[in-house]
């Protein structure tokens, strides 16, 4: 509650900053203080969540509902948005003019991230992915200069209407199909028994139109051009932060509605991951521009994050918890060091270990994260997501699916780290005035997370139980 209310404030404060402020660098200390005030009051939440308090005690009816489980991913989502100012701050800088209303709506996505983190009811999971999504079309689109970016919004704008459309008629399908007519996820549950037909033609809408939200095969299609024409700054936070709140809007939804029946759909999103993990690997492996690789692994990466919804159990929910921050900081990482690049080819990477060996060994540890190796962060979440597929014991055909595809995934990120180490020096691969001691030394601290929760995992998963 604390941060769903902060951060539609601090996106305001903001908003009202860019009238009077014209210096481009102070909207993104205002930012970051802002960040870390609901920082502060969130983990102040969380650790009082039994004791029910909060700094701002407003009805909302149990419309909302908070938890340690969902104020723990609140709070690793932000301390991810924290690292993406602190690294690619000055990146949106440049964007543009009109630096203060591009936090602000990055903060009003962030309050949107909240409020479909903690919703209990199918009209606040509607304002919160709307309020996601409207801030993106503007972001998309914000490098006016630039055609990619405009094709990229418009598109990205009426895709998004398109799918919010069938949103709405699954939320009026399952409305209608409830005996007591209701809006909350207790009172969608109807138990074990067989789905009436009304209950299983919107879950069925709405999970396509979710599919679509977290770029799920084959609603996958818009991802790819979207973030190949977005600004690269804002699409590092598209493919994280956002990625991430729909996938946990997708588990409490079918967790806390649809939970009893889940025999009854599950065979649907068996489907959904096995072509998300297969058209994901398979296009990322000839892409010959990092940007639009990262776009299609992205789609593979929403194939393993399925696995919770696939397996809708505790390990599911402690995976995706892990999965999610591992996932955000390689990605955020990445990013950061491929916007400093002057050519996003593959072959723009050629000998970047002899021009930035730290450029290069943060990406060495992102991209080994993002493949899955031991030791980083991103083994640890896809063995959670495993385990709890195989906990499950159903379809394990979908777990060595998984493997074969993670296997493939070693191709594509090793190709990056090869032209890195093993290839001729590119004199003009990265702008080197552009790459500051402090950017470095939060790269390190970046690479040096994913190891630590590569490591102890128990770092975040001990948060889900206070």
């Amino acid at each position: 509650m604390n941060a769903t209310i902060l951060t539609a404030a601090w996106g305001i404060v903001l908003m009202l900053a860019g009238a009077f402020i014209k210096n481009k660098s102070i909207p993104k200390y205002i930012a970051i203080g802002g960040l870390l005030l609901i920082i502060a009051a969130n983990a102040r939440e969380l650790y009082t969540v039994n004791e029910g308090e909060i700094l701002f005690a407003i009805d909302v009816k149990d419309m909302l509902h908070t938890t340690a489980f969902n104020l723990t991913f609140i709070t690793v989502m932000l301390v991810c948005t924290l690292l993406f100012f602190l690294l690619s701050g000055r990146d949106i800088e440049k964007v543009g003019n009109h630096v203060a209303e591009y936090f602000a709506l990055i903060f009003f996505v962030l309050c949107g991230v909240c409020i479909v983190a903690t919703f209990n009811t199918l009209l606040m999971l509607f304002i919160g992915i709307e309020i996601i999504s409207i801030p993106l079309y503007i972001l998309t689109g914000s490098d006016k200069r630039n055609l990619k970016s405009n094709e990229a919004a418009l598109k990205y704008f009426l895709m998004g209407a398109f799918s919010t459309g069938i949103m709405l008629m699954g939320i009026a399908f399952i409305y209608g199909g409830t005996e007591s007519a209701s809006f909350f996820l207790d009172k969608i549950n109807m138990g074990a028994g067989k789905m009436p037909v009304m209950i299983a033609v919107g879950l069925v809408l709405l999970l396509i139109s979710m599919s679509f939200k977290a770029s799920a095969a084959p609603f996958h299609f818009w991802t790819p051009d979207v973030y190949d024409g977005a600004p690269t700054v804002f699409t590092s936070f598209m493919a994280t932060i956002v990625k991430a709140a729909v996938f946990f809007a997708f588990l409490r939804l079918f967790e806390k509605a649809f939970g009893s029946v889940q025999p009854q759909w599950q065979k649907l999103i068996v489907l959904i991951t096995a072509a998300t993990l297969l058209i994901g690997n398979l296009t990322a492996v000839f892409q010959q521009s990092v940007k639009r690789m990262l776009a299609y692994s992205s789609i593979a990466q929403a194939g393993f994050m399925l696995f919770a919804l696939f397996a809708l159990n505790e390990k599911a929910k402690e995976g995706l918890v892990l999965y999610t921050a591992a996932y955000s900081l390689a990605t955020i990482g990445i990013f950061a060091v491929l916007i400093k690049m002057n050519d996003y080819t593959i072959d723009g990477f050629n000998g970047l270990a002899k021009k930035q060996p730290v450029l290069a060994f943060a990406a060495t540890v992102f991209l080994l994260s993002l493949t899955g190796i031991p030791l980083t962060a991103g083994f640890q979440g896809k063995f959670y997501m495993l385990l709890a597929a195989v906990t499950n014991g159903h379809n394990l055909w979908l777990v060595i699916l998984a493997v074969l595809c993670a296997a493939i995934s070693a191709y594509y990120y090793f190709r990056v780290i090869q032209a890195m180490y093993f290839k001729e020096s590119n004199d003009a691969a990265v702008q080197e005035w552009d790459v500051t001691p402090a950017f470095k030394i939060l790269l390190l601290i970046t690479a040096a997370l994913i190891i630590v929760l590569g490591v102890k995992p128990d770092l975040i998963i001990d948060w889900l139980y206070l």
